[in-house]
Protein backbone atom coordinates (compact mmCIF):
# COMPACT_ATOMS: atom_id res chain seq x y z
CA UNK A 1 0.00 0.00 0.00
CA UNK A 2 2.96 2.34 0.42
CA UNK A 3 3.00 3.18 -3.28
CA UNK A 4 -0.45 4.78 -2.88
CA UNK A 5 0.38 6.94 0.14
CA UNK A 6 0.87 10.09 -1.92
CA UNK A 7 -2.61 9.71 -3.40
CA UNK A 8 -4.18 8.84 -0.06
CA UNK A 9 -2.69 11.90 1.60
CA UNK A 10 -4.45 14.12 -0.96
CA UNK A 11 -7.81 12.59 -0.05
CA UNK A 12 -9.97 14.51 2.41
CA UNK A 13 -10.57 11.23 4.24
CA UNK A 14 -6.96 11.11 5.47
CA UNK A 15 -6.47 14.81 6.17
CA UNK A 16 -4.22 15.48 9.21
CA UNK A 17 -3.23 11.81 9.38
CA UNK A 18 0.43 10.80 8.95
CA UNK A 19 1.75 8.16 6.55
CA UNK A 20 2.40 5.64 9.32
CA UNK A 21 -1.07 6.23 10.77
CA UNK A 22 -2.64 5.76 7.33
CA UNK A 23 -0.90 2.41 6.97
CA UNK A 24 -2.23 1.32 10.38
CA UNK A 25 -5.73 2.45 9.43
CA UNK A 26 -5.64 0.51 6.18
CA UNK A 27 -5.04 -2.68 8.17
CA UNK A 28 -7.80 -1.77 10.62
CA UNK A 29 -10.22 -1.10 7.73
CA UNK A 30 -9.40 -4.37 5.93
CA UNK A 31 -8.35 -2.34 2.88
CA UNK A 32 -8.02 -4.06 -0.47
CA UNK A 33 -7.44 -2.80 -4.01
CA UNK A 34 -9.23 -3.89 -7.18
CA UNK A 35 -8.76 -2.79 -10.78
CA UNK A 36 -11.74 -2.26 -13.11
CA UNK A 37 -11.75 -1.82 -16.87
CA UNK A 38 -13.69 0.88 -18.69
CA UNK A 39 -17.44 0.23 -18.47
CA UNK A 40 -17.03 -2.48 -15.84
CA UNK A 41 -19.45 -2.55 -12.91
CA UNK A 42 -17.80 -1.61 -9.63
CA UNK A 43 -20.89 -1.93 -7.43
CA UNK A 44 -24.32 -3.12 -8.53
CA UNK A 45 -27.80 -2.00 -7.51
CA UNK A 46 -29.17 -4.29 -4.78
CA UNK A 47 -25.78 -5.62 -3.62
CA UNK A 48 -25.04 -5.80 0.08
CA UNK A 49 -23.28 -2.62 1.15
CA UNK A 50 -20.13 -3.77 2.92
CA UNK A 51 -17.48 -1.33 1.70
CA UNK A 52 -16.95 2.26 0.71
CA UNK A 53 -14.71 3.02 -2.24
CA UNK A 54 -11.83 5.45 -2.71
CA UNK A 55 -10.64 6.10 -6.27
CA UNK A 56 -6.87 5.73 -6.47
CA UNK A 57 -6.73 6.21 -10.24
CA UNK A 58 -9.36 6.71 -12.92
CA UNK A 59 -13.00 7.83 -12.63
CA UNK A 60 -16.27 6.17 -11.69
CA UNK A 61 -19.90 7.06 -12.26
CA UNK A 62 -22.56 6.70 -9.56
CA UNK A 63 -26.02 6.41 -11.12
CA UNK A 64 -29.49 4.90 -10.95
CA UNK A 65 -31.48 3.52 -13.87
CA UNK A 66 -35.22 4.08 -14.00
CA UNK A 67 -37.91 1.57 -14.98
CA UNK A 68 -37.93 2.88 -18.55
CA UNK A 69 -34.16 2.73 -18.91
CA UNK A 70 -33.52 6.39 -18.22
CA UNK A 71 -30.35 7.06 -16.25
CA UNK A 72 -30.05 9.53 -13.39
CA UNK A 73 -26.49 10.58 -12.70
CA UNK A 74 -25.81 10.92 -8.98
CA UNK A 75 -22.10 11.76 -9.07
CA UNK A 76 -18.86 11.36 -10.96
CA UNK A 77 -15.93 10.50 -8.68
CA UNK A 78 -12.30 10.99 -9.68
CA UNK A 79 -8.88 10.39 -8.13
CA UNK A 80 -8.93 10.79 -4.35
CA UNK A 81 -12.72 10.84 -4.14
CA UNK A 82 -15.08 8.55 -2.24
CA UNK A 83 -18.29 6.78 -3.13
CA UNK A 84 -20.94 4.90 -1.08
CA UNK A 85 -19.76 6.57 2.12
CA UNK A 86 -23.05 8.38 2.78
CA UNK A 87 -24.95 5.13 2.32
CA UNK A 88 -22.65 3.38 4.80
CA UNK A 89 -23.21 6.05 7.45
CA UNK A 90 -26.97 5.84 6.84
CA UNK A 91 -26.63 2.10 7.59
CA UNK A 92 -28.35 1.12 4.34
CA UNK A 93 -27.95 -2.63 3.87
CA UNK A 94 -28.44 -2.76 0.09
CA UNK A 95 -27.12 -0.44 -2.59
CA UNK A 96 -29.84 1.81 -4.08
CA UNK A 97 -27.44 2.86 -6.89
CA UNK A 98 -24.87 1.37 -9.25
CA UNK A 99 -21.23 2.37 -9.77
CA UNK A 100 -19.42 1.97 -13.10
CA UNK A 101 -15.83 2.66 -14.17
CA UNK A 102 -15.65 5.43 -16.79
CA UNK A 103 -12.09 4.38 -17.59
CA UNK A 104 -9.58 1.91 -16.23
CA UNK A 105 -9.72 2.54 -12.48
CA UNK A 106 -7.97 1.40 -9.32
CA UNK A 107 -10.32 1.36 -6.35
CA UNK A 108 -9.41 1.04 -2.67
CA UNK A 109 -12.23 -0.65 -0.75
CA UNK A 110 -12.57 -0.01 3.00
CA UNK A 111 -14.75 -2.09 5.31
CA UNK A 112 -17.62 0.21 6.22
CA UNK A 113 -18.41 -1.33 9.62
CA UNK A 114 -14.78 -0.87 10.70
CA UNK A 115 -14.90 2.75 9.59
CA UNK A 116 -18.06 3.57 11.50
CA UNK A 117 -16.72 2.32 14.85
CA UNK A 118 -13.28 3.13 16.27
CA UNK A 119 -11.02 0.19 17.07
CA UNK A 120 -10.48 -1.23 20.57
CA UNK A 121 -7.32 0.82 21.07
CA UNK A 122 -9.39 3.99 20.41
CA UNK A 123 -6.60 5.57 18.33
CA UNK A 124 -6.64 9.36 18.07
CA UNK A 125 -6.06 9.13 14.31
CA UNK A 126 -9.07 6.83 13.89
CA UNK A 127 -11.19 9.49 15.56
CA UNK A 128 -9.66 12.00 13.14
CA UNK A 129 -10.69 9.72 10.29
CA UNK A 130 -14.30 9.69 11.50
CA UNK A 131 -14.21 13.48 11.91
CA UNK A 132 -12.90 13.81 8.33
CA UNK A 133 -15.72 11.59 7.13
CA UNK A 134 -18.31 13.81 8.79
CA UNK A 135 -16.85 16.83 6.97
CA UNK A 136 -16.98 14.95 3.67
CA UNK A 137 -20.63 14.05 4.26
CA UNK A 138 -21.43 17.69 4.99
CA UNK A 139 -19.79 18.71 1.70
CA UNK A 140 -21.70 16.01 -0.18
CA UNK A 141 -24.92 17.29 1.37
CA UNK A 142 -24.21 20.77 0.00
CA UNK A 143 -23.55 19.32 -3.46
CA UNK A 144 -26.82 17.41 -3.33
CA UNK A 145 -28.63 20.60 -2.35
CA UNK A 146 -27.10 22.30 -5.39
CA UNK A 147 -28.28 19.53 -7.69
CA UNK A 148 -31.80 19.71 -6.27
CA UNK A 149 -31.78 23.46 -6.88
CA UNK A 150 -30.76 22.93 -10.53
CA UNK A 151 -33.23 20.16 -11.40
CA UNK A 152 -36.10 21.92 -9.62
CA UNK A 153 -36.04 24.64 -12.31
CA UNK A 154 -39.01 24.44 -14.67
CA UNK A 155 -37.27 24.33 -18.06
CA UNK A 156 -34.18 22.71 -19.57
CA UNK A 157 -32.80 26.19 -20.27
CA UNK A 158 -33.19 27.25 -16.63
CA UNK A 159 -31.58 24.03 -15.40
CA UNK A 160 -28.61 24.53 -17.71
CA UNK A 161 -28.04 28.14 -16.73
CA UNK A 162 -28.43 27.38 -13.04
CA UNK A 163 -25.72 24.71 -13.29
CA UNK A 164 -23.38 26.72 -15.52
CA UNK A 165 -23.60 29.86 -13.36
CA UNK A 166 -22.72 27.77 -10.33
CA UNK A 167 -19.69 26.32 -12.15
CA UNK A 168 -18.54 29.81 -13.10
CA UNK A 169 -18.92 30.96 -9.50
CA UNK A 170 -17.01 27.93 -8.18
CA UNK A 171 -14.13 28.49 -10.63
CA UNK A 172 -14.24 32.29 -10.10
CA UNK A 173 -14.10 32.73 -13.85
CA UNK A 174 -16.51 33.01 -16.75
CA UNK A 175 -14.39 30.37 -18.50
CA UNK A 176 -14.41 26.88 -17.02
CA UNK A 177 -14.48 23.16 -17.79
CA UNK A 178 -17.30 20.99 -16.49
CA UNK A 179 -16.65 17.36 -15.39
CA UNK A 180 -19.34 15.90 -17.67
CA UNK A 181 -19.76 15.04 -21.34
CA UNK A 182 -23.12 15.85 -22.97
CA UNK A 183 -24.89 12.64 -21.99
CA UNK A 184 -23.59 12.80 -18.43
CA UNK A 185 -24.70 16.43 -18.11
CA UNK A 186 -28.16 15.54 -19.39
CA UNK A 187 -28.35 12.65 -16.91
CA UNK A 188 -27.17 14.92 -14.08
CA UNK A 189 -29.80 17.56 -14.86
CA UNK A 190 -32.49 14.93 -15.56
CA UNK A 191 -33.25 16.27 -19.03
CA UNK A 192 -33.37 14.87 -22.56
CA UNK A 193 -29.98 15.09 -24.26
CA UNK A 194 -31.36 16.31 -27.60
CA UNK A 195 -33.47 19.00 -25.93
CA UNK A 196 -30.46 20.09 -23.87
CA UNK A 197 -28.21 20.26 -26.96
CA UNK A 198 -30.83 22.41 -28.70
CA UNK A 199 -30.93 24.79 -25.75
CA UNK A 200 -27.14 25.04 -25.69
CA UNK A 201 -27.16 25.93 -29.39
CA UNK A 202 -29.83 28.60 -28.80
CA UNK A 203 -27.86 30.08 -25.89
CA UNK A 204 -24.78 30.25 -28.08
CA UNK A 205 -26.71 31.88 -30.94
CA UNK A 206 -28.14 34.43 -28.52
CA UNK A 207 -24.63 35.34 -27.39
CA UNK A 208 -25.18 34.24 -23.82
CA UNK A 209 -22.44 31.61 -23.84
CA UNK A 210 -19.98 29.76 -26.06
CA UNK A 211 -18.68 26.24 -25.67
CA UNK A 212 -16.50 23.52 -27.14
CA UNK A 213 -17.02 20.04 -25.74
CA UNK A 214 -16.73 20.44 -21.93
CA UNK A 215 -15.20 23.94 -22.04
CA UNK A 216 -17.66 26.82 -21.51
CA UNK A 217 -17.53 30.59 -21.51
CA UNK A 218 -20.35 32.73 -20.15
CA UNK A 219 -20.41 35.87 -22.27
CA UNK A 220 -23.23 37.70 -20.50
CA UNK A 221 -22.67 36.31 -17.02
CA UNK A 222 -23.45 39.51 -15.07
CA UNK A 223 -26.63 40.22 -17.00
CA UNK A 224 -28.04 36.70 -16.77
CA UNK A 225 -26.71 35.15 -13.56
CA UNK A 226 -29.95 35.74 -11.65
Amino acid sequence: MREYLEILQTSALFEKITEDEILQLLVCLNANIRVFGRGETVLRLGEALEHIGLVLNGRVLVFKDGLLGERTLIAQVSKGGLFAEALAFARISELPVSVEALEKSEILFLKSTNLLATCHSNCVFHRTLVSNMMSILAQKSLLLSSKIRHISKRTTREKLLSYLYEQASASQSTQFIIPFNRQELADYLCVDRSAMSNELSKLQQEGILSFHKSAFKLIEYKQHKN
